[in-house]
């Protein structure tokens, strides 16, 4: 709900948004079956639960498939940079604190051309809400291998193998200290609106890593994680404060193993119920979550997905700000002016 004046101006009256109102004029063009549907289709539903009016709403998006989100929702939006939406969202989050801004990129804008910028922006914990689409390819360029591409995968422009060793951009979020860190999928719409709401909710830099399908190119990456015939036996469903169990009868658990570092996986009945680790996405270092990201192995096996932390840490607009407005408190007279003349007073000028 938001507030809208009459036509004769009087007292405000409440305006509720649905999911059409999110929707733009725009032609969607994506390759048919592209999960970009399912997670633009999931956006739309979901905003209208923020309460936040469209004009106070923006996207601010890089280069790739992805990036074309802008686009299809009817809010302020901006179709920027490859790889710099995060340094422009940044700029804009911290001048206009009444925005509710997003960024929405993939795993090549954010992790090739754009890895110093996200990773700054994660560190510094600007407001913003981050989600990075991974498909392990380069989609919009027609099938070359990504950061996040395995070892050994054969593409137009790796034909023999690539020889580079893939990103896990959880770990590289947690490495750079994010407060907020989440996986989530595209198809399975529950949970992906279940994360952006808690990454919505969250003050500071919330990153969400949408697994997403790309059939053209790199058809059916993850599917082990959505087949239901295999789902179970792959996926840990992280939930905060619930002993972290999976299989189609909690057969498998999470486990730290005796005199060792990280985390493991066992069968259930093998180990008694104090050794299964209860998730907390609250722990104040990030070493837990970073282990849980890497429990995951080359095929899939053992992904979580949920969020692994959601922490509290003061962010860096409003210490930005709280900055600005120390200054204008030190100056003498009408501070907005003063700032104002000394700033449009020449190349140079003297404090005294």
């Amino acid at each position: 709900m938001h507030e809208a004046k009459n036509s004769a101006g009087a007292a405000p009256v409440a305006l509720k948004l649905t999911a059409k109102d999110f929707k733009s004029d725009q032609e969607v063009r994506w390759c048919p079956g592209c999960g970009d549907y399912a997670i633009l289709a999931a956006m739309q539903s979901f905003l209208p639960e923020l309460g936040i009016p469209r004009e106070r709403t923006v996207f601010v998006s890089g280069i790739g498939c992805s990036s074309r989100f802008p686009y299809y929702l009817n809010t302020y939006g901006m179709h920027s940079i490859h790889g710099r939406a995060p340094a422009i969202a940044t700029g804009l989050s911290v001048s206009r604190p009444d925005l509710s801004v997003w960024v929405v990129t993939g795993d090549g804008d954010a992790l090739s051309i754009g890895g110093n910028h996200l990773i700054h922006s994660l560190r510094r914990n600007v407001n913003l809400k981050i989600l990075l689409f991974n498909n392990k390819i380069y989609g919009l360029t027609k099938g070359q291998y990504s950061p996040t591409s395995e070892l050994g995968k054969v593409t137009k422009s790796t034909p023999v193998g690539s020889a580079d060793s893939p990103f896990n951009p959880i770990s590289l979020a947690l490495g750079a200290e994010a407060t907020f860190v989440a996986r989530t999928i595209d198809s399975d719409r529950k949970h992906l609106q279940s994360v952006l709401r808690q990454a919505a909710e969250h003050k500071g830099s919330a990153f969400v890593e949408i697994y997403q399908n790309c059939n053209i190119f790199n058809d059916g990456a993850f599917e082990v994680l959505k087949d239901p015939s295999t789902r179970d036996e792959y996926v840990i469903r992280l939930q905060h404060g619930q002993p972290i169990t999976f299989g189609k009868d909690g057969e498998w658990c999470v486990t730290h193993p005796p005199g060792a570092f990280g985390l493991e996986v066992r069968r259930t009945a093998e180990v008694s119920a104090d050794e299964v680790v209860v998730h907390d996405a609250t722990v104040a270092e990030p070493a837990y979550a970073f282990a849980l990201s890497r429990l995951p192995e080359g095929d899939l096996r053992n992904t979580p997905i949920g969020v692994f932390r959601a922490v509290d840490r003061p962010n860096y607009d409003d210490l930005v700000r709280s900055q600005l407005d120390e200054a204008k408190a030190k100056l003498v007279g009408e501070p907005e002016a003063e700032l104002s003349n000394l700033l449009n007073s020449g190349d140079t000028w003297a404090i005294l």
